[in-house]
């Protein structure tokens, strides 16, 4: 118990921190301000000693070195594919899918791929201060579960193609099993669902149309790949004269459910349509170096209006799942290609990496930012190290400076994830085994 005084409103959990970003309001750096949680949700903002006066706590946790901030929101992955990580380096996309990824997924893709891939990417996220993900992989339910018992949020985003896999045989049955998935989770507190097209080339008119009608009438995001490289524009352009944008938006999809996810080959025309249409684009900037994809106009986009969250992708692609490497990438690509050092300054990084995923994933009611009435999605970073001193402006180091170790404690909806860098809801000695486990079966299989 943290504080005696009857007279007091008792409250589950009082953090209290050296620095608190709320990020809503823009910019905002509060000082020796406490988060007060009740149940799954924050109650209060407010001064320490405010706090003091009003409250007294199951729990109170007083982080006296640490920047305070909203759960990091991870708007793009495969999370089972960690376990293909450093199977398919240095080749572009193309070969990376056909030769490499694909024949082995073919091998070695089952529930239980995916429920130990996903363990262990979450393992990681948790770590590096990520309370929400979006995922687009074969068996979704088996990420639900590792989800909910590990308590970190996720969106599915169910995949559809036209092709046969081990989770679907043609597009008709993905879409079935991606609206059951919706039902099953539909009032969760922590799984929520979206359509996961793969991408404008692997689904079919008829069957992008079905998603875009049911999107609309189950109200939740559709999340595809779109313009992720320029062979996939002069693929479209050949086939039937149109480059993919232009074909959605004929087939009614450019509306503010899309989320078009990496967006590296984007005309003048189609980051004005987009903006007029309040599309969302998710930024893998990291993946898409890699893989020499290209790169996302991100200050143009945001310039122009759309709204810019930030995600990973998957393990074999980028290879790790650091968001708060993926923040620095972001911020310092946009410059480079832009030309401009102002553009994609730290806050705004941080905005795509906590509220703006939060608005492209149809959850910034609920998450996103600390404010009153939101789920206590929280993640403390510790600002002692080396790394993030002095403190000459604590906004900076987190886009800039802080490295994953820094992340000490994590809350989802109240719930301590990790504690002190340790994992509360994972056996971390468990995970190593069972990895290592997969590595063999990844080696014979290659």
């Amino acid at each position: 118990m943290c504080g005696g005084n009857k007279s007091f409103m008792e409250v589950d959990l009082i953090i209290k921190g050296k620095w608190t970003i709320p990020i809503v309001p823009r910019g905002q750096l509060l000082k020796d301000h406490a988060i007060v949680v009740k149940g799954k949700r924050i109650i209060a903002l407010c001064p320490i000693i405010e706090a003091e006066k009003q409250y007294t706590a199951k729990q109170c946790v007083t982080l006296s070195e640490h920047a305070l901030i909203p759960g990091l929101i991870n708007t793009h992955g495969h999370a089972p594919m960690a376990l293909l990580r450093g199977t398919a380096d240095d080749i572009p996309l193309q070969e990376w899918l056909e030769k490499k990824i694909w024949p082995l997924e073919a091998k070695l893709v089952n529930r239980a791929f995916v429920s130990d891939g996903a363990t262990l990417a979450i393992a990681e996220m948790i770590r590096s201060g990520t309370t929400c993900f979006a995922d687009m992989y074969f068996f979704p339910d088996e990420v639900a579960k590792v989800a909910i018992s590990s308590g970190l949020r996720v969106q599915l985003a169910s995949p559809v193609l036209d092709v046969p896999t081990i989770w679907a045989q043609d597009a008709n049955e993905y879409i079935l099993k991606a609206t059951q998935l919706h039902d099953d989770y539909r009032d969760h507190d922590i799984v929520s669902t979206a359509f996961g097209p793969h991408a404008p080339y692997t689904v079919s008119d008829v069957a992008l149309t079905k998603v875009g009608m049911l999107a609309e009438e189950l109200d939740i995001p559709i999340h595809m790949h779109v313009h992720e490289t320029d062979l996939e524009i002069k693929q479209a352009v050949a086939n039937d004269g149109r480059r993919p944008i232009q074909r959605l938006y004929d087939l009614g999809l450019i509306t503010p459910r899309l989320n078009c996810v990496h967006a590296t080959q984007l005309i003048e025309e189609e980051i004005q349509l987009l903006a007029q249409h309040n599309v969302n684009v998710l930024h893998c900037p990291e993946s898409n170096m890699k893989l020499a994809s290209g790169f996302c106009p991100a200050d143009s986009l945001i310039n122009n209006g759309v709204n810019l969250g930030l995600g990973t992708d998957g393990g074999a692609s980028n290879n790790d799942l650091n968001m708060f490497m993926e923040m620095r990438s972001a911020a310092l690509l946009g410059k480079a290609v832009s030309r401009n050092a102002s553009a994609i300054p730290a806050y705004l990084a941080l905005e795509m990496a906590t509220i703006n995923g939060a608005i492209a994933l149809g959850l910034d009611a609920n998450i996103g930012s600390l404010e009153v009435g939101k789920y206590a999605d929280i993640t403390a970073i510790d600002l002692t190290a080396p790394n993030t001193l002095p403190e000459n402006n604590p906004l900076s180091h987190l886009v800039y400076s802080v490295q994953a170790s820094q992340v000490s404690h994590v809350w989802c909806a109240g719930r301590l994830l990790l504690e002190n860098r340790k994992l509360n809801t994972l056996d971390i000695n468990k995970i190593i085994n069972i990895a290592q486990d997969w590595q063999f079966k990844i080696s014979a299989a290659r």
